[in-house]
């Protein structure tokens, strides 16, 4: 072979080699990136979608109903106040001298924001089963006591009772059910909670009317039997409690093994916060000086404002615009029922939008446009529908506030202490209606009516603060300028 061919030959089988192992590089290198580029499954992404719901189904019909009847207790054992005030409770224990109907229904409200902190703290380490079973149990002895008090001194002891055993249930409710779901499952199921306790608060003046009938048996006023058997039936559902209240997901027994890990898969994909992590002192601090804890707690007040001054004065105001007692009762069960539309007409939304603040807003300027309605309005018809008005866009934030403020935070420690500080602030709001809504300005209370339009109006300035922070988290985070928001990788906020 002659040179030139040999050279030849060698130039063709190195060619051929290099093309050959440039195709191996290429093929390794395609795989490389192929492997690096394609998205990880999510944790859950392997479930069979109708094990998923019919999971899901199983723990809603087993939580919902239950923790919105007992929320519904606890929201008629606090708020009974104005029906037995308007069935003779005033004139027996002399409750229109002064401010004493206020100091009594406000007084409540001092242990229950004072301890709501500590209670969350108590739930985790009691576990939900012994520690809901000891709140629901002590209210309602407190409550049954309210029935059998001479003085009005006495009364307000019994609603300190009663606030002290109370704080510890509602926060508790939020965290259980918010530790279940992933983020934009959570306002429908706090809705349907919360529909479920306004479903039977809107008849409970209905069945309170129907107790003042026993008026005279056992020597009892009409008014101390609704707080006899009201308290009584609490009693024997704090029992209940103990069988049937569902915990925490990672200690849950009515799920079996595979279930449990599927939605403890579920709430770790969506925001990395499956597994309880350790309250400390550094994380408590740590959690009260962050400032949206505090933005959400004031768009809670602001929503209970409304939502408690209804609750307490409706039925005053019901019989200011000259309805008999017996009127005034029955009258105060259709906002409630209609509201029921409107609360879950909302929260679909939102959670389909996988929004929260437009929602929010909305409902906060149906609440002031029935605030004003029934402050101004001189036609009772008119005045009666302003508070259909208030009633729905006061009871829609609610659980609006709750589902905005735990879509946008991670772990259980903060959970626990930002629904915690929530609901505390909803006590506030609780004192504040209370105190606003004075007797001197009966039956129509506007300077009351004023001040709780003022906070809503509040509320929307701060929902307007809190979606710009937040969007401007999310886009700084999504360019890259900034490290995980809430210490996930790949969580963004909800606004």
């Amino acid at each position: 072979m002659s040179a030139a061919r040999r050279i030849a030959a060698h130039s063709s089988s190195s060619s051929m080699a290099a093309s050959t192992n440039s195709k191996r590089s290429s093929d390794i290198k395609i795989e490389d990136i192929d492997k690096e580029s394609a998205p990880t499954p999510a944790l859950d992404a392997h479930y069979d979608p109708k094990f998923v719901a019919r999971t899901i189904r199983r723990i809603d019909w087993r939580m919902l109903p239950l923790l919105g009847f007992l929320y519904a207790i606890a929201l008629i054992d606090r708020g009974n106040m104005g029906i037995a005030r308007t069935a003779g409770m005033a004139t027996d224990l002399k409750l229109t001298v002064g401010e004493r109907y206020s100091i009594s229904s406000m007084i409540y409200f001092v242990p229950y924001t004072i301890l709501q902190i500590p209670s969350n703290i108590v739930l985790r380490l009691l576990g939900a089963r012994l520690w809901l079973t000891i709140c629901v149990v002590g209210w309602g002895a407190a409550q049954l006591g309210m029935g059998f008090v001479p003085t009005w001194g006495y009364l307000v002891l019994c609603r300190i009772l009663l606030g002290i055993f109370e704080a510890g249930f509602f926060p508790a409710l939020v965290f259980i059910i918010t530790t279940w779901y992933k983020r934009h499952e959570v306002q429908k199921r706090l809705a349907l909670f919360y529909m479920s306790s306004m479903l039977v608060t809107s008849f409970s003046s209905i069945f309170a009317y129907v107790l003042t009938l026993m008026k005279g048996l056992g020597g009892l006023n009409g008014w101390q039997w609704i707080f006899v058997m009201e308290g009584l039936i609490t009693i024997l559902l704090g029992v209940l409690v103990w069988f049937f209240i569902p915990d925490f997901p990672d200690k849950s027994t009515f799920l079996n093994e595979e279930e449990r890990k599927m939605i403890l898969d579920r709430v770790e994909a969506d925001r990395g916060d499956s597994i309880p992590d350790k309250m400390t002192t550094q994380k408590l601090i740590k959690h009260l000086k962050d400032p949206l804890v505090w933005a959400f707690a004031y768009m809670f007040m602001a929503s209970t404002v409304p939502a408690y001054a209804i609750g307490f004065f409706i039925t005053i105001i019901l019989a200011g615009m000259g309805y008999s007692t017996t009127d005034a009762l029955l009258l105060t069960a259709p906002p409630g029922i209609v509201a029921l539309i409107s609360v879950y007409a909302f929260a679909w939304l939102s959670d389909r939008t996988k929004l929260r603040a437009p929602w929010l807003a909305a409902q906060n300027v149906m609440c002031i446009i029935g605030l004003a309605v029934a402050a101004y309005s001189e036609l009772n018809a008119a005045r009666y529908v302003g508070l259909f008005l208030v009633i729905m866009g006061a009871s829609g934030c609610v659980p609006g506030v709750l589902a905005y403020s735990s879509n946008n935070i991670t772990s259980h420690t903060k959970r626990s202490v930002q629904s915690a500080t929530i609901i505390a602030a909803g006590g506030i709001g609780g004192i504040l209606a209370t105190t606003l809504y004075q007797e001197k300005d009966y039956p129509k209370y506007i300077p009351g009516m004023w001040s709780t339009i003022g906070f809503q109006l509040g509320m929307l300035a701060m929902l307007g603060v809190t979606s710009f922070v937040l969007h401007r988290r999310n886009t700084l985070r999504r360019a890259g300028k900034i490290g995980p928001l809430e210490g996930q990788e790949d969580f963004y906020y909800t606004l």
